[in-house]
């Protein structure tokens, strides 16, 4: 049996330095039994909501990996941050969007610094067998991060690293030999900030998140209609959420991002609703290339906005609401109909009582209807 070559770790922390890695652990590549064990009872709860992807044969490869690359023998984790220190001024009309969208898409900048590494590492060791992920595979970053010393587990169930929880985790698997790093031993003790300042009440208990409460999942994965219990408590969330880090007192200490492809983009910051509720499938694509906000979807999108709309309750919006009523997809629809309702206005009711003579989805009907048996202002006014 061929002796694995080992990496030695001044090395390895040398060049990761010099691509902008700002933290590095190391774990083997053995199999990760207790967080496969958690995943399948999330799943089988029900906690991690309608998410496609996440199934069980993506648990059972994303915690063996040895199915990932066989032959594999330690697992490179890695961490960047992605938070900035200025906060966007409000302007009217627009949606909150969560700090890790303000830049570009972390996916292909952190893989490829990523790859880049892994690049430096042959040309100073040789070929060896090599695999990254970056959010986009079945490994369990947050499981590998944390056994490989990179940050610990939150009570938010987010990654608390020495640099904050404001982080993009990276994952390289090599058969390379490293030198395994011992857990943190640090935890959040009796600290429970996370848990009440969650809108959704979407943290059930510590380290345990209910996806389908989540206003990141609402907003960004899940593609159905949002709960309309929940509707009011998403408030000016458009794109994600970023309460469960903002009162988490490991951020107190957060160091501002060092990647130029992380800092903000002004014009992803606060996004113009109104602008969201007129744009054709070629203008999303176009306004919102190369960010992560495309992950929502057009359609999810706008059916953000027009949460977050009714949620504003600025009678401005009535013209583009009803816009959206008659001309929208019928996600759209039936949460503009739900808008229209909150604002209240004669303008708005009007627009109710109009489109819900000649509405032809009975969902969408639906919608107008109890936008219109809740509303507090009669037609009449």
């Amino acid at each position: 049996m061929q002796t694995p070559r080992r990496l030695e770790r001044t090395l390895l922390e040398r060049l990761a330095r010099q691509v902008g890695l700002a933290v590095v652990g190391c774990t083997t590549a053995d199999a990760f039994p207790q967080a496969r064990q958690t995943a399948l009872e999330r799943l089988q709860q029900g906690l991690m909501g309608t998410l496609p992807w996440y199934h069980t044969a993506r648990v059972l490869r994303g915690t063996d990996p040895q199915v990932l690359l066989p032959g594999a023998r330690s697992l490179i984790a890695v961490a960047v941050s992605y938070w900035w220190p200025q906060e966007p001024a409000p302007r009217p009309l627009t949606g909150r969007v969560a700090r890790y969208a303000w830049g570009l898409d972390y996916h292909k900048a952190l893989k490829e610094r990523l790859r880049t590494l892994m690049h430096l590492l042959e040309a100073q060791v040789g070929p060896f067998r090599w695999k990254v992920y970056v959010d986009d595979g079945p490994l369990l970053e947050r499981e590998v991060a944390r056994r490989a010393g990179v940050g610990w587990f939150g009570k938010n169930t987010n990654i608390l690293t020495p640099i904050g929880s404001w982080v993009f985790l990276g994952e390289a698997l090599t058969d390379l030999e490293v030198t395994p790093d011992p857990p943190l031993k640090k935890t959040c003790g009796q600290c429970q900030a996370c848990m009440p300042a969650c809108p959704t009440g979407a943290l059930i208990a510590p380290y345990v998140l209910d996806s389908r409460r989540c206003i990141a999942y609402l907003t960004i994965e899940h593609r159905g209609p949002i709960p309309r219990h929940l509707r009011p408590l998403i408030g000016d969330w458009v794109f994600g959420c970023d309460i469960c880090q903002e009162v988490c007192p490991v951020n107190r200490k957060a160091q501002p991002t060092t990647l130029p492809e992380l800092e903000p983009r002004a014009p992803h910051q606060r996004v113009d609703l109104l602008e969201v509720l007129s744009l054709t499938e070629e203008g999303f694509q176009e306004r919102f290339r190369g960010t992560s906000i495309r992950r929502a979807t057009r359609v999810g999108l706008q059916r953000n906005a027009c949460v977050v709309l009714g949620n504003l309750g600025d009678p401005a919006a009535v013209p583009a609401l009803t816009r959206a009523l008659r001309e929208g997809e019928p996600l759209v629809r039936g949460h503009a109909a739900w808008a229209l309702g909150r604002i209240g206005t004669f303008e708005a009711l009007s627009a109710l009582h109009s489109a819900l003579s000649t509405e032809p989805d009975p969902w969408v009907g639906e919608e107008i209807r109890m936008a219109l048996h809740d509303a507090t202002l009669p037609l009449s006014v």
